[in-house]
């Protein structure tokens, strides 16, 4: 199960900032980590440490932004808890398509105590103000 909580946590890891310091160059060759890549950066893996941005041109990993970067830790390392702030709404799809990939049958959103199954109902989750 995914588990999702809105809101500070204690030993959490700021995702963009692990990755600066933990990523593999392997998993940007996985086929589903360049679709991340692809569609909230809008750039595209080309070969070892290079993406090619529509916007910056070539860039190393470490500049795809701070919502792709902790995406990838959180697909790459799910056994850690990652602060996913840095995760704008078009990473939120990509939460739910993790949980797929991964095998995991349900998304728990901590602080609402429900399990969402879709994009509405993680939206309607993210949105509440009891948060």
């Amino acid at each position: 199960m995914l588990n999702i909580q809105f809101g500070e946590m204690e030993r959490v890891a700021y995702g963009p900032t692990y990755f600066k310091y933990n990523y593999e160059l392997e998993w940007l060759q996985d086929p589903f980590v360049q679709k991340m890549i692809e569609d909230v950066d809008k750039s595209r893996y080309v070969e070892g440490g290079v993406i090619d941005s529509e916007v910056l041109g070539p860039i190393p990993p470490e500049r795809l932004s701070g919502g792709v970067q902790t995406l990838i830790m959180i697909y790459e390392l799910p056994g850690k808890v990652f602060d996913a702030t840095s995760c704008g709404p078009n990473c939120a799809r990509w939460l739910l398509e993790i949980g797929k990939k991964k095998d995991i049958t349900e998304i728990h959103i901590v602080n609402a105590g429900r399990c969402v199954h879709d994009m509405e109902d993680y939206t309607i989750s993210a949105n509440q103000e009891s948060f």
